[in-house]
């Protein structure tokens, strides 16, 4: 199907790049990887993840073998990924209508060490864990409301062997993903672990709050970067719901948040995945989902994203086995100077799969993007797959621009799919109704436009948190706001 396409232009000025190094350690990978891919060409990604490299801890000499191999793996497979991968530009596809060169004009500096001093305080009544920069800094607060078998929090200090070496299985042995992808896997300092054993049902959500300290000003050309990577690891029969909840510590700080969450979702196994993003206006936040689904599980997806001048989401689920769900709701929203983007891809492989999925976006600035490119491929032996996929958009502004690319493949043949898009500004005969009630134009554009999105963030199951977000939007779409930025 053709794409949607309402654009704007771009310029580009090419600029040296620059990076920040701190003292030199042995390498473990890119160096020696090269031998072997000598005539490797873009110098710009190689020297990005030697000064990853450089910035990484030692590892702790209490840390368990299997979770220092773990890491090590990662890091190996990342490297080989990410030597034969150059720098994207707007001609590869993937990147078409996405703009990036201002990170690589940027001094990019990891962050190699978490936070000295931190004080934050999260409103949340649930297991929470707070990452911080890409470090995990604390315990899980309110852990007693966690079964028994559950564990949440860094893999460098799990000391149970059995379980290590279970995430072990899965970590760097996965479909993998674009650069972004392979940079965060030799930059991550560690990896966070939501392990749900067997048969196990945990109540309450497990709150994972992320937040970016380190930043610069608005203007500088230095831009930190943090790559936190999540594993949640369920086991067959096993529910649980995970709230990923990105936020600045500084509102306007410019900063590059390059995330990786791996699910792997056992046989009758459930996940509710719930997914906020309100970073800096000035921040860059790129983000990987990779999902893989067993025989009769389920894996629902609620994603709220409004922050990042840049804010892209890559979701790649596999359906493994037949009678698997999957359901994705998005909510994307661009009040200023920003680019929200979702490409996703979702693969049926197998009978009676089950997929929903519902893209919104809301432009509301004249030079506001969106961007939403969505594959549903249902392969030859997917009989009586139930698969449904739809992307609305509202324009609030004249020169605000949309790219939409729904695709549906359908190799089986004995299957219910349908997938559609719109693309449209608000209808006069909603307004309409409005006014002639005495209700003013402001206020009823406003409330037309929080209920469009309000579909897809009152699926969140819990009040506190969907009050949050729902307040949060208001605040965005406050025409006082507007008038005043």
């Amino acid at each position: 199907m053709a794409a949607l396409a309402f654009t704007q232009s771009h310029i580009y000025r090419p600029k040296i790049p620059q990076f920040s190094t701190s003292k030199p350690k042995p390498r473990f990978s890119i160096r020696s990887s090269l031998t072997l891919q000598p005539n490797f060409s873009d110098p710009f990604v190689l020297q990005l993840a030697e000064t990853l490299e450089d910035s990484l801890p030692s590892s702790s000499s209490s840390s368990s073998s299997s979770a220092t191999l773990s890491l090590q793996k990662l890091r190996d497979t990342s490297s080989e990924t990410l030597l034969s991968t150059p720098w994207p530009s707007r001609k590869d596809e993937p990147f078409r209508y996405l703009d990036i060169s201002f990170i690589k004009q940027s001094q990019i500096e990891p962050v190699p060490n978490p936070p000295k001093s931190l004080t934050i305080s999260t409103d949340t009544q649930y297991p929470n864990l707070i990452i911080a920069d890409g470090f995990s800094v604390n315990s899980v607060s309110n852990s007693s409301e966690l079964p028994n078998g559950v564990f949440v929090g860094s893999l460098l200090e799990l000391s149970e062997e059995s379980i290590a070496k279970r995430v072990g299985e899965f970590v760097g042995n996965g479909p993998g993903g674009d650069l972004f992808w392979s940079i965060n896997g030799i930059g991550a300092p560690d990896l966070t672990v939501v392990y749900v054993p067997p048969g196990c049902r945990v109540e309450s959500p497990i709150h994972l709050s992320y937040f970016s300290i380190e930043g610069s000003e608005k203007g500088s050309e230095k831009m930190p970067i943090s790559n936190p990577r999540v594993l949640v690891l369920v086991e067959n029969g096993a529910e649980v719901e995970i709230i990923e909840e990105f936020l600045g510590g500084d509102g306007n700080k410019c900063y590059w948040a390059n995330a990786v969450l791996d699910v792997v979702v056992g046989e009758g196994g459930k996940v509710k995945h719930s997914y906020i993003q309100t970073q800096s206006l000035n921040a860059a936040h790129i983000k990987w989902t990779s999902v893989r689904q067993e025989l009769a599980s389920t894996y629902e997806l609620i994603e709220i994203s409004t922050g990042g001048k840049l804010g892209r989401h890559n979701v790649n689920v596999k359906q493994l086995g037949p009678d698997t769900v999957t359901e994705l709701s998005t909510l994307h929203l661009s009040v200023s100077d920003q680019t929200q983007d979702l490409h996703s891809r979702l693969v049926l492989d197998h009978p009676r799969g089950y997929s929903r999925q519902l893209h919104k976006c809301i432009v509301s600035h004249p030079k506001g993007q969106a961007i939403f490119d969505g594959n549903v491929k249902v392969n030859r032996y997917a009989q009586q797959t139930d698969a449904g996929q739809l992307t609305r958009s509202l324009l609030l502004e004249p020169r605000a621009s949309v790219n939409v690319k729904p695709n549906l493949q359908i190799i089986a043949n004995d299957v219910k799919c349908s997938h559609g898009a719109a693309i449209s500004d608000l209808e006069e005969g909603q307004l309409f109704y409005f006014l002639a009630r005495g209700i003013d134009l402001k206020t009823a554009r406003k409330a037309l436009v929080l209920s469009f999105g309000a579909e897809v963030f009152q699926k969140i199951a819990y009040p506190s948190i969907q009050k949050k977000v729902e307040n949060h939007i208001k605040g965005l779409l406050d025409p006082t706001r507007k008038e005043s930025s």
